[in-house]
């Protein structure tokens, strides 16, 4: 028996995000392994779509429209699963946007809707699930979409980038806090890296409106497209990793090896931020 069917099989699994994306190929894979899956999507098109594929295929669902951007949703969502099953086994606070642009084009709804998603939707998916996890004494997991991107730097990112960035270092004070309560709580981070998701197509984020940020969605969503790992694949390897304890949990480890090599160097050179020549390469396609 694998790990992650071992730890994971007849368990409660919450996936926000689960529409779309990393968060539906995870959804997907936790039905795979004989979890309860509570689905937590602020699209209720792609909510009714996913809870429709995995119920045909056996799985027991509890679908939730929830807009993470939102405390009090997280807050209801966890109200939700506990009344309607009982104990969380595994949490994944997945929800999140791209956008794209030069940081002073992006408007004040785009900054404040990338940053409540992405960054407040973890904070709060925590606070609101952990209480409980914590007082049941149960073996659980706890798993936040970081990135690659949480180590580097990107022009026309820096909304995405900057949210992961506070993403990681929020999952790794969260695991020392964890650690302190002495509960059998993994916490993990995880690292994807290029996976072929719909998260460039048009419209999926908050971008800044004009040229600049229109081609670079393109041009990112193209590489994907062409780059990518499968969705299937990397659901599968991230909650391998995350059965076994990782915290960190990559989907393409030399890729996360380099992004960890270059941040460090960076750190270490105290000089100013250089574009590299794949970044370059990157913006003069667009």
């Amino acid at each position: 028996m694998s790990i992650d069917r071992e730890k994971f099989e007849g368990g409660v699994a919450v996936i926000t995000g689960a529409g779309a994306g990393i968060g539906l190929g995870l959804a997907r894979r936790a039905a795979e392994l004989g979890m309860k899956v509570a689905l937590a999507e602020v699209n209720e098109q792609r909510l009714d779509a996913v809870d429709r594929e995995l119920r045909a295929a056996g799985a027991e669902t509890l679908p939730v429209l929830t807009d993470v951007s939102r405390p009090a949703a997280l807050d209801a969502l966890a109200d939700t699963v506990y009344d309607h099953w009982g104990e969380v086994r595994l949490l994944i606070n997945n929800a999140g946007i791209e956008t794209i642009g030069y940081t002073w084009e992006i408007p004040t709804e785009g900054w404040e809707r990338t940053l409540n998603i992405n960054i407040h939707g973890i904070v709060h998916g925590v606070r609101a699930f952990m209480p409980r996890m914590l007082a049941s004494g149960k073996e659980a997991w706890v798993a936040n979409l970081a990135s690659i991107g949480a180590f580097g730097q990107m022009p026309l990112q820096t909304a995405y980038i900057m949210t992961k960035h506070a993403v990681q270092s929020f999952t790794e004070c969260l695991a020392l806090e964890v650690s302190l309560t002495g509960k059998p709580i993994h916490v993990a981070s995880i690292l994807p890296g290029m996976v072929r998701t719909s998260i460039f197509e048009a419209g999926a984020g908050a971008d800044s409106q004009n040229d600049a940020a229109a081609a670079h969605r393109r041009t990112m969503r193209d590489y994907m497209a062409h780059d990518g790992m499968d969705l299937a694949e990397a659901s599968r390897v991230m909650l391998e990793q995350v059965a076994a304890g990782e915290f960190f949990v990559s989907t393409q480890p030399e890729m996360t090896d380099d992004m960890i090599a270059g941040r460090i160097a960076f750190l270490q050179s105290r000089r100013a931020p250089q574009l590299s020549e794949q970044t370059r390469a990157l913006i003069d396609a667009a």
